[in-house]
């Protein structure tokens, strides 16, 4: 269970920003400021020792890139809520980190009430996006102007198991197919779509309402 007060890291390689949101945070009832950290490997240390409840994270550090950093902080802290604070805008990036365990993305012009909503958001167990990152990825892909792809029944079937959480193993024992074979079909399935990953994949096939 949570505590009363957020343990809050920033994680961010510009002091200013760090300073910045320190202020903008520190008169806020359920946060609790731990500190600021300039790198993904000194947050990783610190939270080998200690226990931190939400993580502000910047993509771009001199060490780590912070979607590779999400999987990091949830490997050694299931619990730990990260909320990526970014200038980047592309929709790769953001589907990729909330793939890679983050609870929601916003970007450093948000407003204050935005990244209070996101952080309430997220202790209820929701995935949250500020208002331009919304927008970002709800506008149509160059795939959904060409229309949705054609999919054999297979693909479909695949598709809709992939959607669910499941495992190309776990698919496989199900289809009695190999896990290759799985593969495969996932490799077409993201080739299909014109996608980069299997969150933007199931994204498309909704927008699509293929699934």
């Amino acid at each position: 269970m949570l505590p009363a007060k957020l343990r809050t890291a920033i994680v961010d390689d510009h002091p200013i920003v760090i300073e910045g949101l320190k202020t903008l945070l520190q008169n806020e009832q359920n946060i609790h400021l731990i500190g600021g950290f300039y790198s993904g490997a000194d947050l990783l240390t610190y939270l080998g020792a200690n226990e931190v409840d939400l993580i502000l994270l910047d993509i771009t550090l001199p060490d780590i890139n912070g979607m590779e950093l999400c999987q990091m902080i949830k490997k050694l802290s299931i619990s730990t809520i990260i909320l990526i604070l970014s200038n980047h805008t592309e929709r790769s990036i953001i589907m990729q980190t909330i793939q890679n365990g983050a609870s929601g993305y916003l970007l450093k012009n948000s407003a204050i009430d935005e990244l209070r909503h996101c952080i309430a958001e997220a202790l209820g167990g929701k995935i949250c996006y500020s208002k331009e990152v919304i927008e970002i990825i709800g506008r149509p892909t160059k795939n959904d102007l060409q229309g949705a792809p054609r999919l054999t029944r297979r693909e479909k079937e695949i598709l809709a198991l992939i959607a669910e959480g499941k495992t190309s193993q776990m698919i496989g024992q199900e289809l009695f197919l190999s896990p290759l074979t799985i593969d495969t079909h996932r490799k077409n399935l993201i080739q299909k779509f014109g996608v980069k990953n299997v969150a933007e994949l199931i994204m498309a096939a909704n927008q699509q309402q293929i699934l």
